[in-house]
């Protein structure tokens, strides 16, 4: 699990471990079934051995003292801020890219079509310079199809960008 994914997930509220484990798996649909508990709370330990997160007992039940409360420190909203405005692409899959959208319109850390637009204009100028460098290669060479996939991926991911900007344009309108 991705550190950054479970920093943004928690920017709206401090939450319970399973808590958070519930709204990744809401926000992945089923791709979340196949999400290890397990790996989520080594990560919110390692997070909170890094300074990123507190870590609160919670008060709400005299059943279960021993639930933890995750919430961000300073330094975690500040990472999860840097990660909500880096373009990094291809690097992220598609699933923790659904998830930077998804927390950051739940936080209210940024506008997730912000964040697509600028992911956007990142994928057109790599775009432009594969396409260049694709067309500089003589016909056949192993360069040349290396380019030739690169700029198919490239593609491809646009037209998902544009994929997530209905959506996201949907859900602002309300309708």
């Amino acid at each position: 699990m991705q550190q950054e994914v479970v920093l943004a997930m928690l920017a709206k509220e401090p939450s319970h471990g399973y808590q958070l484990r519930a709204r990744l798996r809401d926000a992945l649909g089923p791709l979340g079934d196949a999400m290890n508990a397990g790996q989520i709370y080594v990560t919110l330990t390692r997070l909170e051995k890094a300074g990123l997160l507190a870590v609160e007992r919670s008060a709400e039940s005299a059943d279960r003292s021993d639930r933890k409360v995750y919430a961000l420190t300073p330094n975690g909203q500040q990472r999860v801020s840097e990660w909500i405005a880096e373009v990094s692409w291809p690097r992220p899959d598609l699933a923790e890219f659904h998830l930077k959208l998804v927390a950051a319109a739940a936080a209210g850390l940024a506008d997730p079509l912000t964040i697509v637009d600028t992911q956007r204009r990142e994928l057109l100028r790599r775009l432009r310079d594969a396409q260049r460098a694709a067309m500089a290669e003589p016909d056949r060479s192993d360069a040349a199809l290396l380019l030739e996939g690169i700029v198919l991926r490239l593609q491809a991911d646009l037209r998902w960008l544009e994929a997530c900007e209905k959506t996201w344009t949907h859900r602002r309108s309300g309708s």
